[in-house]
């Protein structure tokens, strides 16, 4: 069998966590608990332009936060 994850004629989804985190994921397969579809089933070179446009820190929102809240640099 091969990777899910990297068949190029597949559907795909791109899930997003609550720390803003997110995934590439298999259309076929159970969303996991904690995450939500951002983006709808499309082919997968779509779902990686959507998570290179929209992911642009890879730093958890709660570390953002905190180090907003700290007075440190956010960037």
């Amino acid at each position: 069998m091969s990777n899910p994850f990297e068949d190029p004629e597949a559907g795909y989804l791109v899930l997003v966590n609550d720390e803003a985190q997110h995934s590439l994921w298999p259309a076929f397969a159970e969303v996991p608990a904690g995450w939500t579809v951002a983006l709808a089933q499309t082919d997968r070179a779509a779902c990686l332009e959507y998570i290179n446009q929209n992911w642009t820190d890879m730093r958890p929102k709660s570390l953002v936060e905190a180090m907003a809240g700290s007075g440190a640099d956010a960037a």
